[in-house]
């Protein structure tokens, strides 16, 4: 299990959702978010570069670490206090700037300096710089739009961090690093102790960070911009450990599944879906598109799909129809992807996916990352380079058929007695690919089920439809030493879709 910290990380929605829960539906309250930067007190410029900032990381990891404490009375800081000093008029700090408090759910203070001309200066005083004129130390910090009506940016809580993408809506985190999720040990939740901001335009933001924990120290730059498609960051990560890691993960997302369609899990909540994201996709070297389904497990668990330089992978939101989640509060919708571009050599590792119960939506119960099959020991340093893709479209889609629902019952005919000891599996698959393809075409479904495990199996048309196809499964779970299988369309030796990774549960 993941030893959950609320006082440092924001794995749970409450803590990383203390503040973030206001900000997924209306920005209207920042409409009014301005200021002058001389209401802070900055100290002198000093000197800045890219370089002494990994040096100060690699310095820092050479020492036993010492952990920073919480601010005096940021526990007296609830979810509306920290509303209150978060949004309404208040001084903005260079230019679209605006800081977060601490609170009971981010309770340490972090050291925020702004770069202007290649010259670094601290920020002394956060006095009055919060909504009403309020007082608190920053915990975090978030981007306001050109238009000052909300924010595409934000970084508070361990080394979390998210953007709004191209629908304006917040959802699925990332963070700078994880160390050892879900292992027996515990998960440790490093932190972004002190950033280095550079403002190079109103939609484009440069921000260095210094990361510290008890196994790592390290230096991050993340360069973001906020297009029209969504918010692109290119990410550099060095990092120097103080210990072995067992499993350190690299480009780390954190979301939530509660229930889709099928429903389990849904208990007296009256929405048809309710998620942040329904799906890791993976893109292999080779071009194979994997797309493992998110699953709301009885039991934590834990994959690992084996890549050797990965075109890319992410938590996406496929489904993006209102009517398949009537929330028009939370819009679970317009909830961004997250799609991970690694950027030069990452060599042999594995994508890892992670996920655990959660009986609510306020749990982010969803964590996918990079774990390098290079042992990870005391000492050393490593480097790695990715490019963040905020956006609200699928690029992990190629020239074959996506999945597009999925749906499990009863085995057997429908109408007749449920058969006992099987269960009915239906996948849809939608795609130009299978455009004038009937069910004399040759079209088959290809599963790694053995065959005592199958009781029918069928791949059809779907009836009304010019590019969706039906694949229809009466399993035997008794049968199966696996958890999950593999599924995919194929005609004449070629594949027509992208390969299922269906987790039975």
């Amino acid at each position: 299990m993941v030893t959950q910290n609320p006082s440092t990380a924001c794995s749970r929605r409450s803590v990383c959702g203390g503040l973030a829960g206001l900000w997924l539906a209306s920005f209207a309250p920042d409409a009014a978010a301005t200021g002058r930067q001389g209401a802070a007190r900055f100290g002198p410029p000093q000197s800045f570069s890219w370089q002494a900032l990994i040096e100060q990381a690699r310095a820092m990891a050479a020492r036993p670490f010492q952990p920073e404490r919480e601010a005096p009375g940021a526990q007296a800081i609830d979810y509306d206090a920290a509303g209150k000093l978060t949004y309404g008029p208040a001084t903005t700090l260079g230019g679209t700037v605006r800081l977060l408090p601490i609170s009971r759910y981010a309770p340490v203070p972090v050291r925020i300096n702004l770069i202007e001309g290649g010259k670094a200066r601290r920020l002394l005083s956060a006095s009055g710089m919060f909504a009403g004129g309020g007082d608190a130390a920053p915990a975090g910090f978030r981007l306001l739009n050109a238009r000052g009506d909300g924010d595409w940016l934000s970084f508070i809580g361990a080394t979390y961090f998210r953007s709004a993408g191209a629908q304006n809506q917040y959802g699925i985190s990332a963070r700078g690093v994880a160390v050892d999720t879900a292992l027996d040990s515990g998960e440790e939740f490093p932190r972004f102790t002190e950033f280095w901001i550079e403002a190079l335009g109103d939609a484009h933001v440069r921000v260095h960070a210094l990361v510290d924990g008890p196994s790592l120290s390290g230096a991050m730059r993340i360069d973001s911009t906020n297009g029209p498609d969504g918010v692109t960051q290119d990410v550099t990560a060095a990092f120097t450990l103080r210990r072995d890691i067992r499993r350190l993960g690299i480009a780390p997302a954190s979301s939530m599944f509660w229930y889709d369609q099928d429903g389990a899990a849904r208990g007296p909540d009256w929405r048809p879906e309710i998620h942040d994201s329904d799906g890791l996709a993976v893109v292999a070297a080779n071009g194979e598109h994997l797309w493992r389904p998110l699953r709301n497990p009885r039991h934590a668990r834990t994959n690992a799909f084996a890549l050797t330089n990965p075109r890319g992978f992410g938590l996406m939101q496929r489904d993006r129809r209102f009517a398949d989640y009537q929330d028009d509060g939370a819009f679970y919708d317009r909830r961004p992807n997250l799609w991970v571009e690694p950027l030069g050599d990452w060599g042999p590792g594995a994508v890892m996916l992670y996920e655990f119960p959660t009986d609510s939506e306020t749990t982010d119960n969803v964590a996918a990352f990079w774990v390098a099959d290079a042992a990870m020991q005391a000492g050393a340093s490593h480097e790695w380079r990715y490019r963040l893709h905020w956006i609200s479209h699928d690029p992990s889609a190629g020239a074959g058929a996506r999945l597009v629902d999925q749906w499990n019952g009863a085995g057997g005919i429908p109408g007749a007695a449920a058969q006992e000891g099987t269960r009915k599996l239906v996948f849809d698959f939608e795609g130009d690919s299978l455009i004038g393809l009937d069910r004399a075409s040759g079209v088959e479904a290809v599963t790694n089920l053995p065959p005592a495990a199958v009781a029918t199996q069928a791949a059809y048309p779907v009836v009304g439809t010019m590019r969706r196809w039906r694949v229809v499964l009466d399993v035997r779970p008794a049968a199966m030493a696996q958890r999950e299988f593999r599924l995919f369309l194929r005609r004449n030796g070629a594949a027509l879709s992208e390969t299922i990774i269906a987790p039975m549960e």
